[in-house]
């Protein structure tokens, strides 16, 4: 982590940052964020932050880098702010929002209310054909990642069908498209053995991103 703690952070305009002792204050536009911090040291020089660390023990080397990634999050956050989406796949299931109260039908015997944080902006998308999509928006990228950590929770995806509520974007995603630019179609064949099963069961619950792939 040492090698992302000595890359410098530019502040972009309209972005004021204010370091006490122990506590790190950010200012933007969408809003104001602090964090606590310690056995590092902040150098301000031309609207450039550098980090320094206090000695080579590894956990001084692992805050090295910690607090400068939580410090970049912050910066990108009260500037551009940040993303989650969610995508509700199976029969039935339906989110709605009034300001910052959501409500989910995820197939149980009533509906969940769910009231969100007011930092977190809520938004939730139903087109004809499509499956539902919540849009979580927050200038806290912690934040926006609990809530939308706790909105899963409710239905976890299931591994067969991918029945549930699942990240846009997800792991998942990423590994049919990886390794199908590897191998192309032929990752359908024998010859790549024993994860093919367990493979074309995961495709087949995310068919719709092969046929996106195969496009």
């Amino acid at each position: 982590m040492s090698r992302i703690g000595n890359n410098p952070i530019t502040i972009p305009e309209g972005v004021t940052v204010d370091i006490t002792e122990s506590v790190i204050t950010v200012k933007g536009k969408l809003g104001e964020l602090t964090q606590e911090y310690s056995a590092v040291s902040f150098k301000v020089e031309e609207n450039i932050i550098t980090l320094e660390r206090s000695s080579e023990h590894k956990d001084h080397r692992a805050k090295h880098g910690l607090y400068r990634a939580l410090l970049s999050n912050m910066i990108q956050g009260v500037t551009k702010g940040w993303t989650k989406e969610l995508e509700l796949v199976g029969v039935g299931y339906r989110a709605n929002n009034q300001g910052n109260k959501l409500d989910l039908a995820l197939g149980f015997s009533h509906n969940i209310v769910l009231n969100i944080a007011p930092e977190v902006k809520v938004e939730t998308i139903s087109e004809k054909g499509q499956n539902p999509i919540i849009k979580l928006t927050s200038f806290d990228k912690q934040l926006v990642g609990q809530v939308a950590a706790k909105i899963r929770g409710f239905r976890k995806p299931e591994p067969y069908k991918g029945k549930g509520i699942k990240f846009v974007g997800s792991s998942a995603e990423k590994c049919i498209k990886q390794v199908v630019a590897r191998f192309g179609s032929g990752w359908r064949k024998p010859r790549h053995g024993c994860f093919r099963a367990s493979f074309q069961r995961i495709c087949s619950a995310h068919q719709s991103i092969l046929d996106k792939v195969w496009q």
